[in-house]
């Protein structure tokens, strides 16, 4: 059958060229290059399940590949730190909230976020900078990212070594699909890309409130004028300079200090 045969190509050029290609392709996803692993890890799991890969090898690869990557964003998040978050967060369609939000998960569980940041895109982009923004020594890190890469590694070989037979079938409808197949994932790709716009400029839209420019600020601030300035920059934003007669307060407990904030003077919200 035109469809097995195609399948047994797949397969015999993903023993062949194995161990290598595992260490290039999580490389290159780890380094922010638009290439999923998770497909080729599945079709290594089912050729581990037949004999023609090792486990543990191939885990290795993943884990040392990742490693390397993850070490360059770690030391370019500790000397550029919020400039390179920005940059990641930009790529997305929701820079607004993507530091904010990242930042405060790598805050709540620390380094043990590092376990499952693999298995969370966004989360995934930025847990490497940002721990090297915050500071964390570097074996510490490794020794994490290690843990995490080996745990969502293993996790998509082991399915694709549970379920090597339902994965030979899908690559065989996929095959007789063809270029429909393509058109098809390209659509449902933009259709996601189209609603998550109009997410953002939906967000944008609800956002009835004057903003104000640093420069103007602090003219207001020279012209004598006291507003009140609520500073809600993350926990790892602790080190910057505070605005001069600021209060930092997170965004998560601005509610349940709403009576800090005076109800007479001007209420300036400060924010990256």
């Amino acid at each position: 059958m035109p469809e097995h045969s195609e399948i047994v190509r797949i397969l015999a050029f993903i023993e062949r060229h194995g161990y290598a290609l595992l260490f290039f392709w999580v490389l290159g996803e780890q380094s922010a290059i638009p290439v999923p692993s998770v497909p080729l890890l599945l079709a290594a799991g089912a050729l581990i399940r037949g004999g023609r890969l090792a486990a543990l090898p191939a885990i290795l690869c993943c884990v040392t590949a990742a490693l390397v990557a993850d070490t360059v964003w770690f030391q370019l998040g500790r000397h550029r730190g919020r400039q390179v978050l920005r940059l990641v967060c930009r790529l997305s369609l929701e820079p607004d909230s993507c530091v904010r939000q990242t930042e405060n998960t790598f805050l709540k569980y620390g380094m043990r976020s590092l376990l499952v940041s693999k298995f969370i895109p966004g989360l995934n982009a930025v847990a490497a900078p940002l721990a090297g923004h915050s500071r964390t020594p570097y074996p510490r890190f490794a020794l994490y990212d290690c843990a995490g890469s080996a745990i969502w590694s293993g996790v998509y070989l082991g399915l694709g070594y549970v379920f090597s037979g339902q994965l030979e079938r899908a690559v065989g409808y996929a095959s007789r699909m063809g270029s429909n197949l393509v058109v098809l994932v390209a659509g449902v790709f933009a259709l996601w890309l189209a609603w998550k716009w109009i997410e953002r400029r939906r967000f944008l839209r609800q956002l009835d409130v004057a903003r104000i420019t640093p420069a103007e600020l602090q003219a207001l601030l020279d012209a004598g004028e006291e507003p009140f300035i609520v500073d809600l920059r993350s926990g790892l934003a602790d080190s910057a300079p505070l605005i001069p007669g600021a209060v930092r307060i997170s965004p998560e407990d601005l509610a349940a200090r709403r009576g800090e904030i005076p109800r007479d003077r001007e209420i300036i919200l400060f924010c990256t």
